[in-house]
C-alpha cells in the first residue's frame, strides 16, 4: 500500500472514502481504512490521468449524492463510485473488468460483505456500456452520475473534451477524431442517456446538444 495520500487530492476525500465505507460495512471489526483510501487516491492521482481524476470521483460522488435517493443500496453505489476507474489506462480495454477484480480482492479484507461486495463488482463492471437494465435503480444511479459530465456547461463541457483528447495523446489526429465521432454517434443514437428522473429532467437534453456541438466540431 503506498505510504501517503498524493498532495493534489482535493480535501475531505478520504473522509468521504471513510464514510463510504464504514456504511457499507457489516458492523464487524474491520482494519483501518487509510490505507486502503491511499491506495486508490494514489490511483485515482497518477500522473498520465487528465480526466479520470480525483476531480472526476469527486463530481461522480457528489452527483451519486443528489441521486442518492433512487438507489437501492446506495452504499454500494458509492464504493463503486471509487473503483469504477481506480484501474485506468487509456491504451487500454479491460480498465472496467480489472478495476472490478480490485473492488473485489480489497472490499472483503476492508470489512464488507460478500453480497455488497459483489455488488459493487456488478456495477463497476456495468460501466463498460452504461445500459442497465430496467430496475436496476443502484445501475441507473451509478451510470447516470458518471455521465453527468455531458450535461455540463459549455465551458466545463469542453474541458472534459479536452481532458479526454490528452488522455489520447498517442493516438493520431485522423484516427481520434473517427473514433470519438463514432462515441458520440452512438451515445446521440440512444433512445436516453440518463436513466433516473432526476437526470432526465435536468440532463438529458443539454447533454445532446454538447454531444452534437462536439461532433459537429469534429467533423468539420
Amino acid at each position: 500500500m503506498p505510504q501517503d495520500v498524493p498532495q493534489d487530492v482535493p480535501p475531505g476525500l478520504a473522509t468521504r472514502w471513510h464514510q463510504a465505507l464504514t456504511a457499507a460495512r457489516d458492523g464487524a471489526t474491520a482494519p483501518d481504512p487509510a490505507p486502503y483510501a491511499e491506495n486508490l487516491l494514489t490511483r485515482w492521482a497518477e500522473p498520465h490521468r487528465r480526466y479520470h481524476t480525483t476531480a472526476h470521483l469527486t463530481a461522480v460522488l457528489d452527483h451519486i449524492d443528489t441521486l442518492a435517493g433512487h438507489a437501492a443500496d446506495p452504499a454500494a453505489v458509492r464504493l463503486a463510485a471509487w473503483f469504477h476507474d481506480a484501474v485506468y489506462r487509456p491504451d487500454r480495454s479491460e480498465n472496467e473488468e480489472r478495476s472490478a477484480q480490485l473492488a473485489e480482492w480489497a472490499l472483503p479484507e476492508a470489512g464488507v460483505g460478500q453480497a455488497r461486495t459483489a455488488e459493487v463488482a456488478r456495477l463497476v463492471r456495468l460501466t463498460v456500456g452504461h445500459d442497465p437494465r430496467p430496475g436496476d435503480t443502484d445501475g441507473e444511479v451509478l451510470c447516470d452520475a458518471d455521465l453527468a459530465i455531458l450535461a455540463a456547461v459549455p465551458a466545463d463541457y469542453a474541458r472534459y473534451a479536452a481532458a479526454v483528447r490528452e488522455e489520447y495523446a498517442f493516438v493520431p489526429d485522423q484516427a481520434f477524431r473517427e473514433g470519438r465521432s463514432a462515441v458520440l454517434r452512438e451515445l446521440l443514437g440512444l433512445p436516453r442517456l440518463f436513466r433516473t428522473a432526476h437526470g432526465q429532467a435536468e440532463w438529458e437534453s443539454r447533454a445532446r446538444q454538447n454531444l452534437a456541438t462536439e461532433l459537429e466540431l469534429l467533423t468539420l
